[in-house]
């Protein structure tokens, strides 16, 4: 699915992409898949959906469109 990183605290490593279809979902850094831990905000990305730890659905794998 492709979106947009909309918010990123680099210290706390948490953020938010906003997909194309308008949902907003959570990511940890560690799922960037570049393994760089810090993404810009605006950057365009695609993702995977997966089910987080609190059962609601977070982003995961995010690469560079």
């Amino acid at each position: 699915m492709h979106g947009t990183v909309t918010e990123f605290d680099q210290h706390r490593g948490i953020g938010a992409v906003t997909t194309d279809t308008g949902l907003q979902l959570r990511f940890h850094c560690t799922t960037i898949a570049d393994g760089t831990r810090t993404i810009p905000v605006g950057a365009e990305v695609n993702i995977a959906i997966v089910n987080g730890p609190r059962g609601d659905y977070e982003a995961a794998d995010l690469r560079p469109a």
